[in-house]
């Protein structure tokens, strides 16, 4: 099959991947998109995550941005198709924003090189060949941060969740909220790493989600409300991984529990991940912008990968989820800065 028959397919199939079973009516697109040959797909793509815009002007911005990745998207599923790729990218609910402007939404992690300990020889203990911490319970559901720097917040419970779950038995979900407000060693929805947000939760314990929910730092102005709200789970101590060792990351990971790690995703191929094994070669190791949770490895079609929860919702990748390049180099830097807490 040709190229330009595999792009004309998988338009198509993008169709009924947005659930495009029926004409949809163009009434209420701008003309000067309803004359594009994009037009009924970015109305399905609308329709499909019940997005609205403000102003004609808005709408045609957007537009425009999103066909841009619509671009992307298909000249990289093209490689994927022949391939040149471990992963493939999709229009999901993120597609009309520019990558510049998702990342100062989405991302938030602060680098921490206070945090860095050296490299050592791993301990000689068992450690499995793949492991998904969801079949043991120890992980919640995917949670989402929304136009909030407040990635840091959300690896940091994700990770103390597991180590609770490990202790207790219980899984409780946890309070971001509690960090974004209360949290003075970090900048709430500006930005934060975990390693000073388990130090405040040494101090002060982890509130759950049900009494002090994610309101994106919006709610009471960011005011905090900890004061007299029962401790649902308690901190000890930090444990921090040698910087840029894979095989102590996997050691962790495979035997203790989830760990919070930091990576590079300033790049759209990020922002438009769908499925597959993530590698980018653009990734700058040192240059760490986004916090999620490692929940455990495996080998995905020959390609080693680290299991990761991300903060985005359930509209990104794989039911929020991503499968990480592993053994590559430390592709993206997620071996760099990772931990977890103590219970």
């Amino acid at each position: 099959m040709s190229i330009t028959r595999r792009l004309y397919t998988d338009k198509m199939k993008l169709l009924f991947a947005l659930g495009v079973l029926f004409p949809l009516s163009l009434a209420a697109v701008p003309l000067s998109i309803e004359r594009d040959e994009h037009a009924e797909l970015f109305t399905a793509w609308k329709h499909k995550y019940n997005k609205e815009y403000d102003t004609v002007a808005e709408e045609v911005a957007r537009f425009n941005i999103w066909k841009d990745n619509l671009q992307v998207v298909m000249s990289h599923n093209a490689r994927y198709e022949l391939g040149l790729e471990t992963f493939f990218l999709g229009m999901n609910i993120f597609a009309d924003m520019r990558n510049d402007e998702f990342v100062a939404q989405k991302t938030g992690y602060r680098t921490s090189v206070k945090s860095r300990v050296p490299d050592h020889t791993p301990m000689a203990r068992s450690v499995p060949a793949s492991i998904d911490w969801r079949d043991y319970g120890y992980v919640t559901g995917v949670k989402d941060q929304g136009s909030c720097g407040s990635c840091w917040s959300f690896s940091t419970t994700g990770a103390l969740e597991g180590q609770h779950k490990r202790a207790t038995g219980k899984l409780v979900s946890l309070s971001e909220e509690q960090l974004v407000d209360c949290d003075t060693t970090n900048y709430g929805c500006d930005g934060g790493f975990m390693a000073a947000a388990f130090k405040y939760l040494e101090k002060h314990g982890s509130i759950s989600e049900a009494d002090y929910p994610y309101t994106a730092g919006d709610g009471q102005k960011g005011i905090c409300q900890e004061s007299g709200k029962d401790i649902a789970a308690n901190v000890s101590g930090y444990v921090p991984l040698p910087h840029g060792n894979e095989g102590k990351l996997k050691e962790a990971v495979g035997t203790v529990g989830p760990c919070s790690v930091a990576i590079d995703s300033n790049h759209k191929s990020f922002q438009l991940y769908s499925g597959g094994v993530y590698y980018e070669s653009a990734c700058r190791p040192d240059y760490l912008t986004h916090a999620l949770l490692a929940i455990g490895y495996g080998n995905y079609q020959g390609s080693d990968y680290w299991l990761v929860k991300n903060s985005w919702g359930t509209s990104w990748g794989m039911d929020g989820y991503i499968r990480m390049s592993r053994n590559k180099n430390n592709n993206c830097g997620i071996a760099n800065e990772a931990g977890y807490p103590v219970v």
